[in-house]
């Protein structure tokens, strides 16, 4: 069996809601059939007080092999370093320690979602906790373990970002590892498994016909690219939100909301609403990925240009107007 260790830290528990919606099958099913045996998880585990404490001091003591610590939650190394902002109760130890102590015995170290493995939602503004990721501190390697850090198995930790996280990116990356199939080359920079993170939010968005004349969105609500004006970063977004929908259908650009790219370090910090595009010069500065801003220029003036007039008024409603044309054949 391949034990697996689920523990949360500071944050809203959001992975582990996300999680439970995993299906065909279900989650629990899916962890059987993998040989994956769950120590304990703070929602889904009866154990609880001594129990739990019993279980975790067994790892630390080699009477129980730990073959993936996962974390949810960024760690809070307040006040001071001392991690006391976050105790485990009936402990006397902060999650902080705890986790430091696990992961050396563990032989692969899962971040689960971008507060564990960036710093996150617990890390913005003017992070009085002193939130932090495992091993990245935003964009910065090091967090609490530091970029030295390797599990037992020599690996770095893997982080699974996402606000939250979409169920199979975690079922999908678990089953990989616990089949022997990890190695350093699936992570990218940021240490997400490009399973998910070689996709692009953009790929598979259903508005991308608006999108290829920028045909925008002018409010909330209405149908068309809201990358021009409603601060869509989809572009940019490193995940298959849209090529693999969330419960088999949604994704936030097709429920009408700008992708905020949730995967990426610092995403909770823009620097602006997230519903708004900023532009210099009437160029959106989040241009997406790989393109120069003259190219984009040059092919903004041209598709707007060349901009159906169905596109054009149903980009500014909030439902279907104009349809496609029917093409009949000539004889």
């Amino acid at each position: 069996m391949f034990n697996v260790l689920w523990l949360q830290s500071a944050g809203c528990g959001g992975c582990s809601m996300s999680l439970l919606n995993a299906e065909s099958p279900d989650l629990l099913s899916i962890l059987e059939s993998a040989g994956i045996n769950l120590l304990w998880h703070p929602s889904l585990s009866e154990e609880t007080g001594s129990e739990v404490v019993s279980i975790l001091e067994q790892i630390l003591s080699d009477q129980i092999q730990l073959d993936a610590l996962c974390i949810e939650g960024s760690i809070l190394r307040g006040p001071n370093g001392t991690g006391r902002f976050h105790m485990l109760g009936g402990t006397g130890c902060s999650v902080m320690e705890w986790v430091q102590k696990l992961s050396q015995k563990s032989r692969y170290l899962f971040a689960i979602g971008s507060c564990a493995a960036y710093g996150g939602i617990s890390a913005a503004g003017e992070n009085i906790t002193d939130a932090t990721g495992l091993q990245f501190e935003g964009e910065l390697a090091g967090g609490l373990l530091g970029d030295h850090y390797r599990s037992v198995a020599g690996f770095k930790a893997i982080n699974i970002s996402g606000c939250p996280v979409h169920p199979n990116w975690v079922t999908e990356t678990l089953i990989s590892v616990a089949l022997g199939e990890h190695e350093e080359a699936a992570l990218d920079a940021f240490g997400r498994p490009r399973m998910y993170a070689d996709q692009l939010v953009h790929h598979g968005c259903n508005r991308n016909e608006y999108y290829e004349y920028k045909a925008s969105a002018e409010s909330p609500g209405e149908r068309g690219c809201m990358m021009e004006n409603m601060g869509c970063l989809g572009t940019q977004a490193h995940a298959d939100c849209n090529s693999r929908p969330w419960n088999g259908e949604g994704s936030c650009t097709k429920g009408g909301y700008a992708c905020i790219n949730c995967t990426a370090p610092e995403f909770e910090e823009p620097g602006h609403s997230f519903t708004e595009t900023p532009k210099i010069a009437g160029i959106p500065v989040g241009l997406p990925t790989d393109m120069p801003k003259a190219w984009f220029v040059a092919l903004a003036s041209l598709s707007k240009a060349a901009t159906p007039d169905r596109l054009r008024k149903n980009a500014t409603s909030e439902k279907l107007i104009y349809p496609p044309t029917i093409h009949k054949r000539k004889n």
